[in-house]
């Protein structure tokens, strides 16, 4: 009975927040940070594996997957992000699961951007400084899987981005569910509701200004007041197929999710997935807008995606302990797509 218990409250959550999309907002959101992807494995998939996904990559995706793993998994990962820019991700995750169905995990992503000169308008070429630019975002994500086959997992994130002089602050939380149901396991059905938090606004020394006032006739510093920006909330729904040939040494996942943003069209995606005992796996994917209303703001993914990992086992016969090398590509509406690459280990 749990288990339909949580499927239902999942079906209302999503409904609620399905049709919760306003054309007059959208485009208004920021932190945009909260939508990259740093994994490379569900990357290379166009980050469409919200009912599959699991382990340290879930924690961005749909934490309910944390606790699907076993053992502890430790991720690296990097990103050429819209190669030309010069801006990249970097990330660290480490999940580890209890052995009684729960798991924690831990996560930090940051953004560099590179060396960005400082100007002014009395020197509009450069005061020789470098602007200090801090992105980053920290995620403590907790996951439990029931008996019944269902898990549930909750993410609180802590989401900071800004210059030296200039910040914003504020608290995120994801979260997801996902059932698996086959003689296999072969069927996976998630849901996962992201980035539902506070507002963010810029503050500091970076926004006073100096002026004259009405009652003297000397400077004053007056602070500015930033407008308040909400978080970039969405929804994903989807769902995956396990096909498995000869004696489960060779595995094709067919994926399908449908994301609805609250700030920008609403997608549809489709991707596979092919392992070769689970040591060598190739990915592709697909991505589209699915409304092309000029109300709304186009999305800087969409088209294709593809990637690989090749994993070797610390010992032969033990999936559960390994050593991974992941690869994925992303295109991208402007520049050149998004590279990521990646290693995780096992154990």
């Amino acid at each position: 009975m749990k288990k339909i218990y949580l499927l239902v409250l999942c079906f209302g959550l999503a409904a609620s927040t399905a049709f919760a999309g306003n054309p007059d907002r959208q485009g208004e959101a920021g932190a945009a940070q909260l939508l990259m992807n740093p994994w490379a494995p569900s990357a290379g998939l166009h980050t469409l594996n919200t009912s599959s996904i699991m382990g340290v990559e879930a924690m961005r995706l749909n934490p309910a997957g944390v606790s699907r793993m076993q053992g502890t998994e430790v991720r690296l990962g990097y990103a050429n992000y819209l190669q030309g820019t010069g801006v990249s991700m970097q990330s660290i995750g480490v999940a580890s699961a209890s052995g009684k169905g729960g798991a924690i995990g831990f996560s930090i992503m940051s953004l560099d951007f590179g060396d960005v000169p400082v100007t002014t308008t009395a020197l509009p070429e450069g005061t020789g400084a470098l602007l200090n630019i801090s992105f980053i975002n920290i995620g403590l994500t907790y996951s439990y899987t029931f008996e019944e086959a269902v898990s549930v997992g909750v993410t609180l994130r802590g989401v900071s981005e800004g210059t030296s002089d200039v910040t914003a602050f504020g608290f995120a939380v994801d979260a997801g569910v996902q059932y698996v149901t086959g003689e296999a396991d072969e069927f996976k059905f998630g849901i996962s509701l992201r980035n539902i938090g506070s507002k963010l606004s810029y503050g500091g020394q970076g926004l006073t200004v100096s002026a004259q006032t009405t009652e003297t006739n000397y400077d004053r510093a007056l602070a500015e007041r930033s407008a308040a920006f909400e978080m970039p909330s969405l929804l994903n729904i989807g769902v995956s197929y396990d096909l498995l040939a000869g004696k489960a040494d060779q595995r094709v996942t067919l994926i399908g999710n449908f994301t609805a943003n609250s700030f920008g069209r609403d997608q549809v995606g489709f991707a596979a997935e092919y392992a070769f005992r689970e040591q060598f796996m190739a990915r592709f994917g697909y991505r589209s807008d699915i409304e092309q209303s000029e109300l709304t703001e186009v999305p800087l993914y969409d088209g294709l995606s593809a990637g690989a990992s090749i994993r070797v086992p610390f010992k032969k016969g033990d999936r559960s302990r390994s050593v991974s090398i992941d690869y994925a590509w992303r295109n991208t509406r402007i520049f050149n797509g998004t590279h990521n690459i990646g290693i995780g280990v096992s154990i």
